[in-house]
């Protein structure tokens, strides 16, 4: 088996791949050997991991069903029992966070998927076609980041409505603009180069270029930015929530959680300092992870 290994590696740093999956493999295996080096970003993974078993496996996890309220089990304190207490319901507060996991990641999953393709497309065609084009998307984008992100996104939520969708689409909303400032600068930096010269005289058309050749070249900027917004994205949810505005009782968001933990915050502690803990966790944890990304993924990071 050590044989066999020995030889996959020296199959990946190969000085000649035989294929482009095989240039990229290895450029994928020295990629995770550098992110191995960043200590605090594999903590960063580690801790994102283990919130995706808790959410993919929350029915095995938690010990109780998380909105099954028992008042005469209200506001006991952490106990082996309820390792975190329960609340004002008589909620088991373990339980509650384990599924609130699925409700974070969902958020996160959404207001990627939303905010960065619309991005990535603005971005590029105001890069790539300049002119009008290039001011009208661009003025655009700057009403937006004229705003700050909460602000905006308390907004855009209180117009839509209170609810977890209506909080996914206010903060995808105002997520996209930083997406389109990176696309567009990297569109900038590309547009005349040789490469995109030859495609252009071999006849392939704006939408073959921007798709095929300048998007690709934006892909790593874009997810190292996407990985360090996710942090942003989940206090930006968990504000909506504290706020009323997001996930609504009695669905197990760690806002919300955080928000009814408020009067009981002097004599039962518990209720706002665990889902303010795992929503710091957690936030803290994409950063690092993004930060490791970062130096992996930036071309002009310093080499060894």
């Amino acid at each position: 088996m050590s044989s066999q290994i020995i030889r996959f590696k020296d199959w990946l740093l190969t000085d000649t791949p035989g294929s482009s999956f095989h240039a990229f493999m290895g450029r994928l295996y020295i990629g995770f050997l550098e992110f191995l080096k960043n200590k605090l970003a594999v903590i960063g993974l580690l801790i994102i991991l283990i919130l995706i078993l808790v959410a993919v496996f929350a029915p095995v996890i938690a010990p109780y069903d998380p909105l099954e309220t028992n008042l005469a089990n209200r506001l006991k304190p952490i106990s082996p029992d309820h390792i975190f207490g329960t609340d004002e319901m008589g909620r088991d507060i373990f339980s509650r966070i384990v599924y609130g996991s699925r409700l974070t990641l969902y958020v996160i999953g959404l207001v990627a998927v939303i905010a960065a393709p619309v991005g990535v497309v603005v971005g590029t065609v105001s890069g790539y076609f300049g002119g009008i084009t290039d001011t009208v998307l661009m003025r655009i984008t700057d009403i937006f980041l004229a705003f700050p992100k909460l602000i905006l996104a308390l907004a855009f939520a209180a117009a839509l409505g209170p609810g977890i969708e209506n909080a996914v689409i206010a903060i995808a909303i105002t997520s996209w603009p930083p997406y389109a400032r990176i696309s567009r600068a990297e569109t900038i930096t590309f547009r005349g180069s040789d490469f995109i010269n030859a495609v252009r005289l071999q006849g392939a058309g704006p939408v073959r270029i921007i798709t095929g050749h300048i998007v690709p070249l934006c892909l790593s900027s874009l997810i190292v930015r996407v990985t360090l917004d996710m942090a942003g994205i989940i206090l930006t949810a968990a504000g909506l929530g504290f706020l009323g505005l997001g996930a609504q009782p009695p669905m197990p968001e760690w806002g919300a959680m955080t928000s009814a933990g408020r009067a009981f915050i002097l004599d039962h502690w518990w209720m706002i300092t665990i889902p303010g803990s795992a929503i710091f966790i957690v936030s803290l944890a994409f950063n690092l992870f993004g930060d490791g990304l970062r130096e992996v993924l930036d071309p002009k990071r310093e080499q060894a």
